[in-house]
């Protein structure tokens, strides 16, 4: 008998501690997204003064230069590459969103009450930053939802309803997950 209570009280720790048990105790087998982009290593690093690591981009083919990015979202077309997939995730109540960046660049996953633009000026095509974007990294809210290259980030606790996510740095890279 103190065998049998020990064995399920383990089971029941190791289930609790995973945290991918839903409200009703089915399994939450998590959702993935990705974030992609294009960028080209040798002008984002040069012209983004933020080192030769920058950009990262493993892609073979395309890319997208520094000032082609910044011309092309102010000209209100944006770089249709740099997204977030699927565009909307439909998922029950419970299940974990995962954020996985398979791009060259750093991203944000971030949840905002609208779309609109994000704390980089120039990227956001004449929309004006979303609150939750406007202060950028020194928000904390901001930078909990950074994903760096190859990196991922864990969203749970979701409402049922529609919620609304983008990077707040390419505004246009935007997602819709409704929880059921």
């Amino acid at each position: 008998m103190m065998n049998t209570l020990i064995k399920l009280g383990f089971v029941v720790g190791c289930l609790l501690f995973a945290g991918m048990m839903e409200d009703d105790g089915r399994h939450a087998t998590p959702a993935q997204v990705v974030a992609l982009d294009e960028c080209d290593p040798a002008t984002f690093n040069l012209a983004s003064n933020a080192g030769p690591d920058f950009c990262k981009n493993v892609a073979l083919g395309y890319s997208t230069t520094f000032s082609t990015l910044f011309a092309d979202a102010a000209a209100g077309r944006p770089d249709k590459k740099w997204d977030f997939e699927p565009d909307t995730l439909t998922v029950d109540k419970g299940t974990p969103i995962i954020a996985v960046n398979q791009g060259g660049e750093p991203h944000t996953f971030t949840e905002v009450a609208q779309f609109g633009g994000g704390f980089i000026a120039p990227l956001n095509g004449g929309e004006n930053a979303v609150p939750e974007c406007a202060e950028g990294f020194s928000s904390v809210a901001v930078a909990r939802t950074r994903i760096l290259q190859g990196s991922q980030l864990q969203v749970t606790g979701l409402s049922k309803g529609e919620h609304r996510f983008q990077c707040c740095i390419h505004p246009w890279m935007r997602m819709t997950v409704v929880v059921k």
